[in-house]
């Protein structure tokens, strides 16, 4: 059976094999395994085993308490997306039982033609300002797509706690904040407006919302486009879904797409320009969705608001030596104009 010099340790070729073939998938010998990068510490390796190419996941290598469980969640949510117009890795198969590969759950998926747009960008997206500007209407669509499933008819119901979702998420990130303090160093948060923005976010919170699938982290870098077109190939990474509210994951995708100076997250994309304004992606989403849009500045705030609690625990670790003092510094900067943006729209 072939291995690979590069392929993690823990990624047991022999015993996925025997797994695979208790499962009744292709047989043969293991050829062609190579790691794929990913977005996160999640391990993600490409092979062939017969006729077939697969794209096996599992967590990092040295798991966390919730690896398993998120590796069982993401298969069953991918299991449930099948039939549905949302682009995704098509499941194959999961094993939610940790004992057949040492500890870890994982499934397989079918592998996804595309690139990623925060790594690699071909020469006809490069060379094409209207592609890049359809490739944002495309995110958005794929959103909405994403947004109208029906949770309860594709199995999901019970896959979150949509009751009080949104009432929780301002002391849930509160609360997320206050833990910074166990770093030694940290002297608290220096965030202008931290407290007048977490008042407007509670007392302008929306009466009510249709609670369905939501990805969590909704952005370029967990997207793979198709190589000859503006379209979205799948979502990716799928470690954050819920069953919440999806315009969480509009005004997430707001709050992380590039529009120039100060980005959250800089791209080649972003440097070549032409892409489409965040006003264009939210006439886009609404093309799509029968959702009530008329308080989209409140969940654009709320993404503020989350992203920059988020990215404020780095500069925690930084100031504890566990990160570095220019990545803490330069991610407190993002937090500082996160926090900026919110204030723009809380009036504070």
């Amino acid at each position: 059976m072939d291995s690979h010099p590069q392929l993690p340790s823990v990624v047991d070729l022999g015993a996925l094999a025997a797994w695979m073939d208790g499962k009744g998938l292709t047989g043969g010998p293991i050829t062609d395994a190579v790691p794929l990068p990913g977005g996160t510490q999640n391990i993600l390796v490409r092979f062939r085993r017969g006729s077939r190419e697969y794209v096996f996941r599992r967590g990092p290598e040295h798991l966390r308490v919730k690896s398993n469980e998120v590796i069982r969640r993401e298969a069953l949510l991918l299991a449930a997306l099948e039939g549905t117009d949302v682009p995704h890795p098509r499941l194959i198969a999961g094993c939610p039982d940790a004992t057949v590969l040492g500890g870890a759950t994982f499934y397989l998926m079918e592998p996804v033609e595309g690139f990623n747009p925060t790594v690699s960008i071909p020469a006809l997206h490069a060379s094409d300002a209207g592609v890049r500007h359809e490739m944002g209407l495309h995110a958005a669509e794929a959103l909405a797509r994403l947004g109208a499933v029906d949770h309860v008819a594709v199995g999901l119901d019970g896959f979150g706690h949509p009751e009080g979702f949104l009432e929780r998420q301002v002391g849930r990130w509160m609360a997320e904040l206050d833990s910074y303090s166990r770093f030694e160093g940290y002297a608290g948060p220096d965030i202008p407006g931290l407290d007048a923005v977490a008042a407007w976010l509670d007392a302008n919170r929306p009466a009510s919302f249709v609670p369905g699938i939501m990805h969590g982290d909704y952005h370029l870098a967990n997207l793979l486009y198709e190589l000859d077109g503006p379209e979205v190939a799948a979502i990716v990474d799928w470690e954050m879904c819920t069953i919440g509210d999806p315009l969480l994951d509009l005004g997430w995708l707001l709050v992380m797409w590039p529009e120039g100076a100060g980005d959250v997250m800089p791209s080649a994309l972003a440097a070549l320009g032409g892409l489409c304004s965040g006003p264009e992606l939210v006439a886009a989403y609404a093309q799509r969705s029968t959702r009530d849009l008329s308080a989209i500045d409140w969940y654009i705030a709320l993404a503020c608001f989350k992203c920059g609690i988020v990215l404020e625990g780095t500069n925690a670790r930084a100031c504890a030596g566990k990160a570095a003092r220019e990545v803490g510094d330069l991610l407190h900067a993002v937090t500082l104009g996160l926090f900026a943006r919110a204030r723009t729209i809380t009036g504070g």
